[in-house]
């Protein structure tokens, strides 16, 4: 992250200040900012919750999750707690937003300030947004003496339905230039590096179409179960989880048309117009999974946690067919998978590429483009090459950028710190706008509902700690995905001890 002007003087209220999401990931994003210098040393943070704290449990409570990879950031962080103060109030009523206000507006003084500038962190559940924006406006916006930015967390809403009634509640309150819905995804580096990749190179981005590539695949993996989060799990199942949020916004960002600028609405214009191209999803071209125990019996089968029923058609993985029917992806097949329990965490994109023609070749190896969003990101482009030497074999290789060798010296924010950023410099770049949110929902809740409905299919048992159900490879094959088998491409490459002809080598 380059260095960027600061914002002076900013008020950053977060809601929800004693939850999880707050303690693990909002303020620890905050202080990231902070340590690395891209958070003014004038803000003034406050913490507002109904838990009933001091002001030393509070600061003590958020700090735990804090990154201090050197000694000196032990005083970082003490100084970023000076910056921090903790109200206790309902979240129904005015006093404790009448009590806010007073504690800004005194910060304000005390700093000469005289256009404000406030931030409203919402780390809440859904049930709330309404009561707490709206409170909000009528107590603490500042109205025409200043701005205001208010940040919402998802889930936008359970289905078409919800999302539109919660788009509906909040639109009468804040203007959608003043809010931000935040899908953390897109804060995540290599996504922000997506636009650059596709339409800075154009290597790339000529070949970026249904004449050069065969399928795309979109691939989240984690290596563990609900962890006791079965309950809350069983409502929501793996699409609504990731799906229907990162995935798809990875895709439509992978997929639009260039933007005429890095405006953001010009960029969300065109994520709308290819969300808008896509073939409604087809309720038999997807595969879906539930994990069981592990093979050794050490890990939990999904239903084996108490508070889910035992008959639970809940779905823990799924691999789901799209289509684009326009002009640049027309016929071309895409797959978004995901699932839980799995053999590794990753999430990845793979572009594989159109064979070669043949005539000097056979069989030789596609192309394939990588993008690793996590962990270790890295972006690696497979290719043919023969192998040194007097062998006149070919291999399959890549051209490798891994961000750890490459950029050793560069800090790689956190996504939440590279959005909060935005936030603070009023960027909407990446968040999503409210029609491309009823777009994404209209698209995923037929398929949704038809999962909840009687007639849904039991989803295929697979082991925890697997790569998924067994039928994942005939899937995958099925959308066009073509397999290398092992013995084809191998990294590192060594020296052969005997020269040997691959399936790939030229006829000569």
């Amino acid at each position: 992250m380059s260095k960027v002007e600061f914002k002076e003087n900013t008020a950053i209220v977060v809601f929800g200040a004693s939850g999880d999401l707050a303690k693990k990931k909002t303020f620890p994003a905050l202080f990231g900012l902070y340590r690395e210098g891209f958070l003014s040393p004038t803000t003034k943070i406050f913490g507002f919750a109904r838990s009933k704290l001091s002001d030393s449990q509070f600061k003590e409570r958020i700090s735990g999750y804090f990154k201090l990879p050197n000694e000196a950031d032990k005083e970082k962080c003490s100084k970023f707690l000076e910056l921090c103060s903790y109200v206790s109030a309902p979240y129904d009523k005015d006093d404790g937003y009448i009590e806010l206000r007073n504690q800004i507006e005194k910060f304000e003084t005390s700093r000469n300030v005289k256009e404000s500038h406030r931030l409203f962190y919402l780390a809440l559940p859904p049930s709330v947004f309404t009561v707490v924006a709206t409170n909000l406006k009528k107590n603490v916006h500042p109205e025409s003496k200043g701005l205001a930015r208010i940040v919402i967390e998802k889930p936008f809403g359970h289905d078409l339905e919800s999302a539109k009634a919660l788009t509906q509640s909040l639109a009468p309150i804040w203007k959608e230039e003043e809010l931000f819905r935040i899908d953390h995804y897109l804060g995540k580096d290599m996504v922000k590096n997506l636009l650059v990749l596709r339409f800075g190179n154009e290597f790339l981005n000529s070949q970026w179409n249904k004449d050069h590539i065969s399928s795309v695949q979109i691939s989240f993996k984690e290596p563990f179960g609900t962890e006791g989060r079965g309950q809350y799990f069983d409502d929501i199942g793996i699409i609504r989880d990731v799906m229907q949020n990162h995935l798809l916004q990875v895709l439509t960002i992978l997929t639009m048309e260039r933007p005429v600028s890095f405006d953001a609405e010009d960029i969300r214009d065109e994520k709308v117009k290819v969300l808008k191209a896509f073939k409604p999803l087809n309720n038999q071209d997807i595969l879906v999974g539930q994990y069981t125990k592990s093979e050794d019996g050490s890990k939990p089968a999904y239903v084996d946690d108490e508070t889910v029923n035992p008959n639970s058609k809940c779905v823990t993985y799924a691999a789901i067919g799209c289509e684009i029917e326009n002009e640049r992806w027309s016929g071309v097949p895409i797959v978004l998978r995901a699932g839980k329990a799995l053999n590794e965490g990753k999430v990845e994109i793979r572009i594989q590429f159109k064979a070669v023609p043949s005539g000097m070749f056979h069989n030789i190896s596609r192309n394939e483009l990588v993008i690793r969003v996590q962990p270790n990101e890295a972006i690696y482009m497979k290719l043919n090459a023969k192998l040194p030497g007097v062998s006149t074999s070919t291999t399959l290789t890549e051209l490798d950028l891994t961000y750890s060798n490459r950029y050793k010296d560069f800090y790689l924010p956190e996504a939440y710190e590279s959005l909060i950023m935005d936030v603070l410099h009023s960027n909407h770049s990446n968040f999503v706008r409210s029609d491309e949110l009823e777009v994404s929902w209209a698209l995923f809740t037929p398929l949704l509902n038809y999962l909840e409905s009687d007639n849904a299919p039991v989803p295929e048992k697979y082991p925890y700690g697997s790569r998924g159900p067994k039928n994942l490879s005939a899937f995958l094959q099925k959308h066009g995905y073509v397999f290398e088998s092992d013995d084809v491409y191998q990294w590192p490459i060594t020296r052969p001890k005997k020269v040997l002809t691959n399936p790939g080598s030229p006829k000569i």
